[in-house]
């Protein structure tokens, strides 16, 4: 999929994405999904079904972090406080603790209602707002959130079908 660069292209590539991935996480056998075999975030680590969805909760709760902390003018803490970027394996270790107590069913929950929180919240933005500045480093507001969003669902669906094909 071409990289977004419209706010109508960014919120088709989230919904095709994050829909695909959706029809793959029910085809989880529910007795299956806290067993730590699929491959982890970080290598030659393993990880579950439900903490690859705690990590894509995480992430898309932290872009609408974000996007609150500009809109209203304060300081964003990038990727998150008390970590820097060279440490995302141990902020997806945080995700998965951080979601750890929550069913299957309350994970898609909260998965599908962060997207479409951030689906909401891009919808109100404007094209200038999204693509024409810079808003990190060199990158803008829509492709932070697409490195953050539709990225992530599409790495998601490759984990959980191989995942998936080795459970059969």
């Amino acid at each position: 999929m071409a990289v977004p660069t419209s706010k109508t292209e960014l919120l088709a590539a989230i919904t095709k994405t994050f829909n695909r991935l959706m029809d793959d996480l029910v085809e989880v056998a529910p007795d299956r999904t806290r067993d730590t075999t699929m491959t982890g975030h970080v290598e030659g680590t393993t990880m579950s079904p439900a903490d690859l969805v705690a990590y894509l909760i995480g992430w898309n709760e932290l872009v609408l972090k974000w996007l609150d902390r500009d809109d209203r003018d304060e300081s964003v803490d990038y990727p998150e406080v008390g970590f820097k970027w060279n440490q995302l394996g141990l902020l997806a270790q945080k995700f998965y603790a951080d979601y750890s107590a929550l069913g299957w069913h309350e994970l898609l929950t909260r998965l599908a209602e962060a997207k479409t929180k951030l689906a909401a919240t891009i919808a109100t933005r404007s094209e200038e707002e999204l693509y024409g500045a810079a808003w990190y480093g060199k990158w803008t507001k829509g492709r932070m959130i697409q490195f953050n969003t539709s990225s992530p669902y599409a790495n998601a669906r490759t984990r959980l079908r191989a995942w998936l094909k080795t459970q059969a």
